[in-house]
């Protein structure tokens, strides 16, 4: 196993740990983004202890803000939390809530949750940048089932007609939503041609291939002129063979024995 999938290996375990902690929480759009994760943290962005709470830094946006535990392992696997607090997840007074709040948690960029207003905010940050003449980026995760939202294609607009080539969006494309499948719900094909007439670049690849994913993030930074958004073909419920592509396991915490048969999968306890 590479040191990129052993992180995100550990990542998933802290997941399936801390929502099975606090009978609370969304594993299957988690696990689903956590190889996107994986991959910004460890080989593309410039985020560390010394520069945590630096504006002048990499930013990140979890527009699915329900998959905020696989933020926080995220932030636990860095170093940057630890691992203890981990259990504190949807408690009350715990910085760890149900969605991530940007003033209670260093590390987390932007407080989200309300689905579809990611984006907007990463906009912002991006346009801001520009006029600062800041050379950092900002990345976001959307949700599949997220992008029935209209303001995104609002943001998506915006951030084709102003040239944000400092913006890489990530769509986690598990073709899931809390109700079902996207094509059942509200049909969203095709994305990269929705994209395309808003004036981005369109790119894909395996959201499962850690390595694909950073080469792919690292070539979107040499396109000049628009932003990118790469459309990451992934399992919900990735790792855990009784949640993947089940939409039951949106937002349900496993039991006593789901959550070690879970972690046997996943070769055990950390």
């Amino acid at each position: 196993m590479s040191e990129l999938s052993e992180h995100a290996n550990n990542i998933r375990k802290n997941i399936l740990k801390m929502i099975h902690h606090a009978q609370s929480g969304h594993p299957g759009g988690s696990l689903s983004c956590t190889d996107i994760l994986t991959a910004l943290y460890f080989s593309v962005m410039n985020i560390n202890k010394e520069n945590i709470n630096d504006v002048q830094r990499d930013k990140l946006v979890l527009s699915k803000g329900h998959a905020s535990a696989g933020l926080y392992a995220t932030l636990a696997e860095k170093g940057l939390i630890s691992e203890e607090e981990l259990l504190t997840y949807s408690q009350l007074g715990s910085r760890l809530q149900g969605h991530p709040n940007m003033n209670e948690l260093p590390g987390v960029d932007m407080s989200t949750g309300s689905l579809g207003q990611g984006l907007s905010a990463a906009v912002g940050m991006c346009l801001a940048n520009k006029l600062d003449g800041n050379g950092f980026r900002t990345y976001v995760i959307c949700g599949d089932g997220e992008i029935q939202e209209g303001q995104i294609w609002e943001a998506a607009m915006s951030a084709g007609h102003y040239h944000l080539d400092n913006l890489l969006l990530f769509v986690d494309h598990n073709r899931l939503q809390s109700d079902g499948f996207n094509s059942e719900v509200m049909e969203i094909e095709s994305i990269g041609a929705k994209f395309a007439a808003f004036n981005w670049n369109v790119l894909s690849c395996d959201g499962h291939d850690v390595d694909a994913l950073v080469a792919v993030a690292k070539y979107a930074a040499s396109c000049k002129g628009m932003p990118t958004v790469v459309i990451a073909e992934t399992i919900k419920g990735k790792g855990v063979s009784f949640m993947e592509d089940q939409p039951d396991w949106h937002g349900k915490a496993p039991d006593d024995a789901q959550l070690a048969q879970a972690l046997a999968e996943l070769g055990g306890e950390q």
